[in-house]
């Protein structure tokens, strides 16, 4: 992982910056998903409260360069400035970026319920316990293509380290298994 792409969403009244990162990454998924890699990593470099209108996309300069020959963005593409593809400064620290998941949830709760292995009382209780251990993370809201429901993948940064650990990543540019991307 030694070079990166920059894409920096430029939001206006007909496309708001949260919206516009959701299709960018959701474009980015289709175009993982198709280039069948998980040697690409993204960070959120501008991150504070919020994702920000960042986005830097790690990984060999080849994959990259492939990723960039495919018009992944679309009719997107006119929202956003790419950079080229660049080289790692010498000097980062590093950073894991992955999918942050509550163990609690109503589709879980759903599914205890379907096969009775909850009574009335449990659910309130799960009910309760689910709402109290709710994430405060950084999200992003997707949807997804084979059904069209939304969900939200949210986004936990791990403490900057000085020296890279490799790994996997997933079709959403997340690490998988603790892999991390350069934090500049």
């Amino acid at each position: 992982m030694n070079h990166y792409i920059d894409i920096l969403i430029k939001p206006d009244a007909e496309m708001r910056e949260n919206v516009l990162l959701n299709k960018v990454i959701t474009k980015l998924h289709k175009a993982l998903v198709s280039l069948n890699t998980n040697a690409i990593g993204v960070s959120f470099p501008q991150y504070q409260l919020k994702l920000g209108r960042l986005l830097r996309i790690h990984g060999n300069s080849i994959i990259l360069n492939e990723l960039q020959t495919n018009d992944w963005l679309g009719g997107i593409k006119g929202y956003c400035h790419l950079s080229e593809t660049l080289p790692i400064p010498k000097l980062v620290k590093y950073r894991v970026i992955s999918r942050k998941q509550s163990n609690m949830t109503q589709a879980k709760l759903n599914r205890l319920i379907k096969r009775g292995s909850i009574s009335p009382d449990e659910v309130k209780a799960y009910k309760a316990k689910m709402f109290s251990q709710s994430l405060d993370n950084p999200y992003l809201e997707l949807e997804s293509g084979s059904n069209g429901h939304k969900h939200r993948r949210f986004i936990e940064f791990g403490e900057l380290l000085d020296s890279p650990i490799s790994g996997n990543f997933d079709t959403f540019g997340l690490s998988k298994d603790q892999a991390t991307v350069p934090w500049f």
